[in-house]
């Protein structure tokens, strides 16, 4: 007779295996809520931050842009070889000297896109030196500040203005084991001299602004002399840092000053200008010319402000950034004088 045993009704895997967790469950305890209130303000701003779509354009754009080019060029080309052609059908000594003038253009026009590539890779190079320098002032970086200084010097070795700088800065490179150091030194040797002909070059063009604008009869010739010497004083700015850019590289640069100026408010006196001619009350003693002068003047200032914060290759640091408020006092008095000398007449 055989011996009764309880035989189970369950699986015994089943009973060790521990009961699963629900699904809701699992994906709050992976992923817990963020406290709101926890936040910092940054936080906030860069989870509300939308990331912008990618622009899908740019390459079809581009790719306009280069077959256009190209069918321009051909066309260019077989018109100059159909003219050459005529040319030595008619006579062959015209046929050469047809040749030979084209040639002088060909040459002249690589000289010349040499010339604009060799002024963007400037502008470039001044960019990248900027952002590097900021980066080594904060880092501290040594290597990176030796490297800035060199392409400093190499950049302003043949300027005479700056020797007495160069071998100033030559020698204390020497003895200073500090990144960040270095490159304020640096600023402190070869910003400070070019500093100084950028204020002065910017309170000239501002001068002139004003004086024309409180002498001239027609608000077009004021507009238009405006323009004109904002053009001016950015491409003066920009050789004086060591830039010299072409026609496309002037674009660049011009395109780079109106986007400083709109990210500044470059069409809203700041630093305090509004309250300081109100509070000295100019706005009696001048008159509506001459008010308007100032204005110009001002602005024209912020113009010369904005291209030298673009071109200059290093940071301010050590020295003051140039604001509007320092170019009042002459350009008032500039303008009180011009007053006087009309009523003195």
């Amino acid at each position: 007779m055989r011996e009764p045993r309880a035989i189970p009704t369950q699986d015994e895997r089943a009973e060790t295996t521990s009961a699963r967790t629900p699904r809701a469950f699992e994906s709050e305890a992976a992923v817990p809520h963020a406290d709101v209130f926890s936040l910092t303000a940054e936080e906030m701003e860069a989870a509300s931050v939308v990331p912008e779509p990618k622009r899908k354009g740019r390459f079809w754009r581009g790719l306009a842009l280069w077959a256009g080019g190209t069918l321009v060029s051909l066309g260019l080309a077989l018109a100059a070889e159909r003219l050459i052609r005529d040319l030595f059908a008619r006579y062959e000594w015209l046929g050469w000297a047809g040749l030979g003038v084209l040639g002088l253009f060909v040459l002249a026009l690589v000289v010349l896109v040499a010339r604009e590539v060799l002024g963007l890779l400037r502008l470039r190079t001044l960019d990248n030196l900027r952002d590097r320098a900021a980066l080594a002032i904060t880092g501290d970086n040594l290597p990176q500040a030796r490297k800035i200084t060199d392409e400093l010097l190499s950049i302003y070795a043949r300027r005479a203005d700056l020797a007495r700088a160069r071998s100033g800065l030559e020698t204390d490179t020497r003895s200073i084991l500090d990144g960040a150091e270095l490159v304020r030194v640096t600023e402190r040797a070869l910003m400070a001299p070019l500093d100084a002909r950028a204020r002065a070059l910017t309170a000239a063009s501002a001068r002139r602004v004003a004086l024309v604008t409180a002498v001239s009869p027609r608000a077009l010739i004021d507009i238009a002399f405006v323009i004109f010497e904002s053009f001016r004083l950015a491409r003066n700015l920009a050789d004086l840092y060591g830039a010299r850019p072409g026609l496309f590289g002037f674009m660049r640069l011009i395109s780079a000053i109106l986007a400083h100026l709109a990210v500044t408010g470059g069409l809203i006196l700041t630093d305090g200008v509004v309250e300081q001619l109100v509070g000295q009350g100019l706005a009696t003693k001048l008159s509506a010319r001459l008010g308007e002068g100032v204005v110009n003047g001002l602005m024209t200032v912020r113009v010369g402000i904005a291209a030298i914060r673009v071109v200059r290759p290093l940071p301010f640091a050590v020295l003051k950034s140039p604001v509007v408020a320092d170019f009042i006092p002459e350009l008032t008095r500039l303008d009180l004088d011009t007053k006087q000398n009309g009523q003195g007449r």
